[in-house]
């Protein structure tokens, strides 16, 4: 996904709000949204908008000194969702469609994301998503690409979504790699984060060696590249990893809520509708 004009003043507010979390030093975060700001100039709106975020969080390590602002809130929303994970475990034991309940669970995990600034309810949310119409469903799809695959390549987004996701991939049943970034960015998945959650004992797990907040491809790892090109089946969680993979020429099936309004714009749906979308499975409907 390209960079939009809208996109710019979101930046801005990252800047704003990552920088009060790690200092009260209002100099420095002064400094912080004058560099964002300044660097508006040279970015280019063929870019995603993670390579820009690479850029912020960049230099809010640089000139805090701390690598991991997110650090205890991710820890905190992780234990929220473990204490979940055992209803929802009887929630899908219940479901007549025990797989895409288990993909409305993996979306509605996504809601934990603290680049947009806006709060959530978990259970609420829970609750809402599991009845919410989806704007884009290619269910068919991704169960007709499902039979004739032997593993999974899963691409995490937040900390705290991540236990929804062990939901997701227990359910699939196959090999699964999950993958997660490179280092601490907002409050993205690192491995540190998905052992907490339990991926470890459900997936294989992986780095991407992505510095920016979405799989941006020219920032990851070998390893990561080599696995993605060789994937038989990708699953893409949340909006930076979309933002990052919508233009890729791999068959990719997104999960996420629309929760910005370019994605929204991007996707051709409302703000906060549901979205299980496909790129080059051919038969999109």
């Amino acid at each position: 996904m390209k960079t939009y004009l809208d996109c710019f003043p979101c930046f801005v507010d990252q800047a704003l709000r990552a920088g009060r979390l790690v200092t009260d030093d209002e100099k420095l975060i002064k400094e912080l949204i004058d560099y964002v700001g300044e660097s508006f100039k040279d970015i280019s709106l063929e870019s995603s908008p993670p390579e820009t975020g690479e850029y912020i969080y960049g230099k809010i390590r640089e000139m805090t000194g701390i690598d991991d602002p997110y650090k205890e809130i991710k820890k905190s929303n992780i234990r929220e969702a473990l204490s979940l994970y055992p209803d929802l475990k009887k929630m899908l034991d219940k479901s007549e469609d025990r797989m895409l309940t288990a993909i409305r669970l993996a979306i509605a995990g996504n809601i934990i994301d603290f680049a947009f600034g806006k709060k959530f309810n978990l259970k609420q949310d829970i609750e809402r998503i599991l009845k919410q119409e989806f704007a884009i469903f290619h269910y068919n799809e991704f169960k007709e690409n499902f039979e004739n695959v032997s593993s999974v390549l899963y691409i995490g987004d937040n900390a705290g979504e991540s236990v929804f996701d062990r939901l997701l991939i227990e359910e699939l049943g196959k090999p699964v790699t999950y993958v997660v970034r490179g280092i601490p960015i907002i409050n993205d998945v690192t491995m540190e984060d998905a052992v907490e959650s339990g991926l470890d004992q459900v997936a294989e797990l992986m780095s991407s060696g992505s510095t920016a907040p979405g799989a941006v491809l020219r920032l990851c790892n070998e390893e990561f590249i080599e696995g993605f090109e060789k994937a038989e089946m990708i699953i893409s969680k949340g909006q930076g990893n979309y933002e990052a993979l919508s233009n890729a020429e791999k068959t990719v099936f997104f999960l996420l809520k629309a929760k910005c309004k370019m994605i929204s714009k991007d996707l051709g749906v409302n703000q906060n509708d549901i979205v299980f979308y496909s790129i080059n499975t051919g038969n999109q409907s």
